[in-house]
């Protein structure tokens, strides 16, 4: 069995998702975000810190699967972003996690079908996917899509997913 724990990250809500694979099927663990309360970046970065630390204590995954940096209209919000990733890449790798990063585009062809898939596809694919009696909030749906994302991309998984990805659309 893997776990792998999948991120979505932000310098305000970073957006976190667990999913367990057995015999080659995802299966929802947890998922929730960090919010983060302080006013200033450096404290905001421990926030992330702090809190993925907990949830990888808590569900102890030996994968993370992340978010590449996208470079948008707005170079400031990237260099959050950049610094956001960061937080959450050293608290998993301080504990011993294995680091895989995954374009957006993607994360979001592989859980959709379609690399530009609007959040609301995202959320809904995820919710398919995983069986999940409610739908998770944006953040949180974007992480779990990254962890299927990571899931899919493992060649002995590979032909699995992309049935039960095929039955769900």
């Amino acid at each position: 069995m893997t776990c792998i724990l999948g991120i979505d990250p932000g310098s305000r809500i970073t957006g976190f998702g667990v999913i367990e694979m057995r015999r080659q099927r995802p299966y929802y663990l947890g998922c929730g975000c960090i919010r983060m309360k302080a006013d200033t970046l450096p404290l905001r970065l421990q926030e992330i810190f702090h809190g993925i630390n907990q949830v990888v204590a808590e569900y102890q995954p030996t994968i993370l699967s992340i978010e590449q940096v996208f470079m948008s209209h707005n170079a400031a919000s990237a260099l959050k972003l950049g610094q956001a990733r960061g937080a959450a890449i050293v608290a998993c790798v301080s504990q011993g996690l294995t680091v895989f990063e995954y374009a957006p585009t993607q994360i979001k062809q592989t859980v959709t079908g379609q690399g530009h898939a609007e959040k609301m596809q995202v959320q809904h694919m995820v919710k398919v996917l995983l069986g999940l009696s409610s739908t998770p909030q944006a953040d949180a749906a974007d992480a779990l899509a990254a962890a299927l994302c990571h899931a899919h991309m493992r060649p002995s998984n590979a032909s699995h997913l992309s049935a039960l990805l095929q039955q769900r659309r």
